[in-house]
């Protein structure tokens, strides 16, 4: 058995083959050359830009991929959303379609823009918005470049962003956000009925999830007197931290999985109670 997977090529390339690598799989890409290898003989890799990943999956000239929600609507393409991965090219957050114009423009939504132009990438994505709007506008493809079209030659855009520098940039303004797109492991609907490729999908898709669901974790392991510990549980947000007990005297290890984000401000309050030896750690994967 070989499962043909598609490595979207682009923007989304490298944080997908640092993902892949994290979670096990050393996939090598050679300058200019589509099909990288990788340390697994059921695997197959090729590259693809993720603006035709969904039509490849969907047509069976690859069985699973990696792609965003936005071009899976714009290709209308018809597979099996095997999960939710969210990453992005610098992010582990969400990305936007946004609807923009002019800063000082007379635009302010979507129905301000009946009988206008409007450029984007994503013909389809853009007429399905306004279509759900009832507001009736030209829609044109743009090639690049989007942001410098309005004025001149557009009157909005619907354009991505994930920190909306660019937009920033070129004195443009959103005023709504068409969609709200994260990564997808797709696949083919009959490679996913296949029993063979459908365990090794979902195995690959619990590998690479497990990598995604530790980025903002980290253990903290804590010595605690025993009088001390209903004290520290309260503080801790773990649901259900490992408590063990020390080789001497009246003290408990704690275990637990936090939010990074959480560290500075729990800290301070363990040391407060009592907590000694408080040691942070990396977590590299997460398996529930």
């Amino acid at each position: 058995m070989e499962l043909k997977l598609g490595i979207p090529k682009g923007s989304l390339q490298e944080s997908t083959l640092k993902i892949f690598k994290e979670a096990g799989y050393n996939i090598k890409v050679r300058d200019r050359n589509y099909y990288p290898t990788v340390d697994d003989k059921e695997l197959s890799c090729m590259l693809i830009r993720a603006q035709e990943m969904a039509r490849y999956v969907e047509g069976g000239q690859l069985d699973c991929g990696l792609t965003g929600l936005d071009w899976i609507k714009e290709n209308r393409a018809d597979i099996v959303e095997v999960a939710e991965l969210t990453y992005a090219k610098q992010s582990f957050n969400p990305i936007q379609w946004v609807l923009a114009v002019k800063e000082g423009s007379p635009y302010t939504c979507a129905k301000d823009l009946e009988g206008k132009t409007v450029a984007t990438e994503v013909v389809n994505l853009t007429e399905d918005y306004f279509k759900a709007q009832g507001v009736n506008v030209n829609v044109e493809f743009s090639w690049g470049t989007t942001e410098v079209k309005v004025p001149e030659l557009a009157d909005a855009i619907v354009e991505i962003t994930e920190t909306g520098s660019s937009l920033r940039a070129n004195d443009l303004k959103i005023i709504d956000t068409v969609l709200e797109t994260t990564t997808r492991f797709i696949a083919n609907k009959e490679a996913y009925n296949d029993p063979q490729k459908r365990q090794k999908i979902e195995r690959i898709v619990m590998m690479l999830k497990s990598v995604i669901d530790a980025v903002p974790k980290v253990c903290l392991m804590l010595n605690v007197p025993k009088d001390s510990l209903t004290k520290i549980l309260e503080i801790l947000p773990s649901e259900n931290p490992t408590i063990s007990d020390l080789a001497k005297g009246d003290w408990v290890d704690i275990m637990a999985v936090v939010d990074s984000s959480d560290v500075r401000y729990l800290i301070p309050q363990l040391k407060e109670e009592g907590a000694k030896s408080i040691v942070e750690l990396p977590i590299s994967k997460i398996i529930e």
